[in-house]
């Protein structure tokens, strides 16, 4: 569906500076600061949750509330102007987006809810929704209630045998549509595996036929370099609290300018729309018409600094460090007997997810924590379809992050031996 360019941000600045601690893998403690929980021992292997804040990324919202607090909701939101017009700047250069494609939501959920719910609108019996296998739950929710309401149809797109998105099937699936797909909506990296999918092969198969393409970019955006130019979709939905390391309770949506009369938002506000008339009302012009008023402006604030970081460290940085400690983690474990790493895919990242033969995710959880080791346990209705089609009732989600060290893997590695 896209067809325009837009200038790209500046993705990199900064990267000179961390290169120079070491010429092959950054130091990126260095430039983007280790989070004050890393003082007290603890080691933070739920980065897919939601990371560890930055310093800089607190102080920015701590300093917002005292604002509030001296002021005054909205006299702070005045006063603070320029750091909540940040976000839109540096997610518009983190994405290769323009600033008015950006929109600031509640939640990652909000955004692609706006967009989904908007879309279904003019959604009629027999129109073709498609997704595929790792559709996360309350996407799939969302599909599988829009199907009850509209008479819309679901078609899951099948992998490959090396478990990618198979985009000859998909290209068959659009052309065996009765009419062309209402919609394209991909996760681009699922909540409990480490693959990375191919979004901009899956983008140019969209582009191809006409087929509007949202991507959810929850466990990606800050974790691999995103160019929503390259990928081609439409919209993609994001939030800050996972590998962004910005704070919870906000989100974030790219809407192309091009896409921006395919649909109305779900719902609008006196934020998003301007009551002209009586019996009128104009959108926002730029992708702010997504928007709702209220919303954290804490949180905000602290999403415009974490974006920026990432974007001043450089995401081949970040993402070169991310990999480095994963891979290292997934071959340490490996080597514990009764382990099986459940991670799949040509492209891994950083969550790592792996089963014990005898002990259930949940007690592996729990027992890391008792020793001061944050995981989190995936479990099958996350991601039903891959999970059924795997046999996996749930797995253990080890997710790391810039920060984490070997030295973290090699201690986890070690209490998870005498936890089992």
């Amino acid at each position: 569906m896209r067809q325009h360019k837009h200038a790209r941000g500046t993705m990199h600045r900064g990267l000179n500076v961390c290169m120079k601690a070491a010429p092959h893998i950054p130091d990126v403690s260095q430039c983007h600061p280790p989070p004050p929980a890393r003082q007290r021992h603890l080691i933070h292997f739920n980065n897919a949750g939601a990371s560890l804040q930055s310093p800089k990324t607190l102080q920015a919202v701590r300093h917002h509330l005292d604002l509030e607090e001296r002021h005054g909701g909205y006299e702070a939101a005045a006063l603070n102007a320029a750091a909540l017009q940040l976000p839109y700047t540096a997610l518009a250069s983190l994405l290769h987006a323009s600033p008015d494609e950006i929109a600031v939501m509640g939640s990652a959920t909000l955004a692609w809810q706006a967009v989904v719910y908007g879309l279904a609108w003019t959604w009629r019996p027999g129109d073709t929704v498609l997704t595929g296998v790792n559709e996360y739950a309350s996407n799939y929710l969302a599909y599988l209630q829009l199907a009850r309401r509209t008479g819309a149809r679901i078609v899951v797109v099948p992998e490959t045998a090396q478990a990618e998105l198979d985009l000859t099937a998909l290209a068959r699936e659009i052309a065996a549509a009765p009419r062309r797909p209402v919609l394209l909506a991909l996760t681009h990296s699922p909540t409990n595996s480490g693959r990375i999918y191919d979004a901009a092969g899956a983008g140019a198969v969209a582009r191809a036929h006409a087929v509007p393409f949202l991507l959810d970019a929850c466990q990606s955006v800050g974790q691999v370099p995103v160019d929503v130019q390259a990928i081609g979709c439409d919209f993609l939905s994001s939030t800050s609290r996972k590998y962004l390391r910005g704070p919870r309770g906000v989100g974030f949506l790219y809407a192309a300018r091009s896409a921006w009369d395919l649909l109305e938002p779900a719902c609008i506000d006196l934020h998003g729309a301007e009551w002209v008339a009586r019996g009128a009302y104009a959108l926002h012009p730029t992708a702010k018409r997504f928007e709702s008023y209220e919303i954290s402006f804490a949180s905000k604030v602290g999403l415009g600094v974490a974006a920026q970081e990432a974007v001043d460290v450089g995401m081949d940085t970040i993402s070169t460090a991310i990999a480095k400690v994963a891979t290292a983690l997934r071959k340490g474990l490996q080597g514990v007997p009764g382990i099986t790493v459940q991670d799949q895919g040509r492209r891994l990242g950083g969550i790592v997810s792996f089963t014990a033969a005898d002990t259930p995710a949940e007690v592996i959880q729990a027992r890391l924590l008792e020793q001061g080791i944050n995981v989190w346990t995936s479990r099958a209705p996350s991601t039903r379809i891959d999970m059924e089609d795997r046999g996996l009732d749930s797995v253990v989600r080890a997710s790391v992050h810039s920060y984490n060290t070997l030295d973290e893997v090699e201690t986890f590695l070690r209490v998870l031996r005498a936890v089992l």
